[in-house]
């Protein structure tokens, strides 16, 4: 083989190998920024009971990114809450959906979500306990920024949420859909977190005279609240088998698309302005 052929063979073999390279290099870009959700349960203490939590979030994200606790309706941990979960991880966030009622716990008929709802209602501070295990819980995950973390929640999880708010819980923001909205009693020394209520305007379980309360409270301390009201919407709006609950039960809940879409669209804004550029 002459000089010049030889020389041009090796220029095509680093040609090809420096290709080769650079296309490893894109897969493995590709592959990092990929998202790569991952799925897990999560126990710990709360109040001195088992709790079971559902942690979600995407595992090719290695930076630290602010994180969102979700709060059951009053059937507990099931499929919809780790739905949201999922939803918020698809958003960028850690997600946590919790178990508030200890050991997995779920209701599958209004009586027993009453029997295990009550002790919560009755005493908002043994809801705050576990809502503060949980958050504690969630802060020692190497992939959330401790200083920024919300929680939702759900009928029951959202007036649990407003009440552990009250009480002065270390979240940044709560958004709170087709919850109750009185409770433990307003305090400025107590409440130091960002509100938004997203509201059925045709919600019969929350009276016009209770949304007057909530709005006068939280004006009388300057609390920091959006209040967002939609249009023919009843109790529990935002889950898609509401509507088949409520003829089985013969309760006053049904899905609503629109306001479904509305208040997640008004949820996302929320919690955008409330981590700003650190999502």
């Amino acid at each position: 083989m002459n000089s010049k052929l030889m020389i041009a063979s090796f220029l095509f073999i680093a040609l090809a190998t420096a290709c080769n390279n650079e296309e490893k290099t894109a897969e493995a870009s590709t592959e990092a920024t990929t998202p790569n959700y991952k799925e897990e349960a999560v126990r710990y203490l709360g109040d001195s009971a088992n709790m079971i939590g559902w942690l979600v979030y995407d595992a090719n994200n290695q930076a630290k990114r602010p994180a969102v606790i979700v709060v059951p309706e009053w059937w507990g941990l099931n499929d919809y809450p780790k739905k949201r979960a999922r939803q918020l991880a698809e958003l960028g966030y850690v997600a946590m959906a919790i178990d508030v009622y200890g050991d997995g716990k779920t209701a599958d008929n209004p009586d027993s979500a009453q029997a295990y709802a009550t002790p919560f209602y009755m005493n908002p501070a043994k809801a705050k306990a576990r809502i503060d295990a949980a958050i504690a819980q969630l802060k020692t995950n190497p992939m959330v920024d401790g200083s920024n973390v919300a929680a939702i929640g759900y009928c029951f999880g959202g007036g649990v949420l407003l009440n552990t708010a009250r009480l002065g819980t270390d979240l940044k923001g709560v958004v709170s859909f087709h919850g109750s909205l009185i409770g433990t009693p307003a305090n400025k020394d107590l409440l130091k977190t960002a509100i938004l209520v997203c509201h059925g305007a045709a919600d019969t379980f929350v009276p016009a005279e209770e949304i007057t309360i909530f709005k006068k409270q939280m004006d009388s301390i300057g609390a920091k609240y959006t209040f967002k009201s939609y249009d023919s919407a009843k109790h529990a709006f935002t889950n898609p088998v509401a509507t088949e609950t409520g003829q089985r039960f013969n309760i006053p809940v049904a899905y609503n698309a629109a306001a479904d879409t509305a208040s997640w669209n008004d949820m996302k804004v929320f919690l955008g302005e409330l981590f700003g550029a650190k999502k």
